[in-house]
């Protein structure tokens, strides 16, 4: 380890991890490049898109601006952690959801946290957790009609 790095030990999709880097690396990198994970995406750099959504303990953060140390002994998700399992992913699917699909990610992991939160969520509530990510393709309605779909479903959100 050089004198510029630190270890950093933390949970990822239930799997424990370990990496020696920058104490300031925003976490999207150490996922992206370190880990190689690229189900998350790089959008803005600034936390305004939502590209980058992943999971720290349950919660929705923006990844391109949380250092590494944030993590440090905490659980994160990221979409490959969902495992294709998680009923909103197969909303997306019946639904046509996405059309480039490049937000998607982020935009999957922000409804997680959302139906986390509050699992039976009104209109109002998810036009206004949902707003912090952006869709270049406009597929706004969609997303919020997939998102609705597993509110009202019975099914456990996992």
């Amino acid at each position: 380890m050089s004198e510029n790095t630190t270890s950093i030990s933390f949970t990822l999709n239930q799997q424990a991890q370990q990496v020696e880097v920058s104490p300031d690396t925003p976490l999207l990198w150490v996922i992206r490049e370190n880990l190689k994970l690229t189900g998350t995406k790089f959008g803005c750099g600034i936390a305004q898109c939502g590209a980058c959504t992943v999971l720290l303990n349950g919660k929705a953060i923006r990844s391109c601006v949380t250092p590494v140390t944030a993590a440090q002994g905490q659980e994160l998700t990221t979409i490959e952690g969902l495992n294709d399992e998680h009923p909103l992913q197969q909303a997306w699917v019946d639904l046509n959801v996405p059309q480039c699909g490049y937000c998607q990610s982020g935009q999957i992991m922000s409804a997680v946290s959302l139906l986390n939160d509050n699992p039976k969520p009104s209109e109002v509530e998810i036009k206004n957790t949902m707003a912090g990510n952006i869709c270049r393709c406009g597929c706004y309605q969609r997303i919020y009609k997939a998102i609705a779909l597993v509110a009202d479903s019975d099914e456990d959100q996992a």
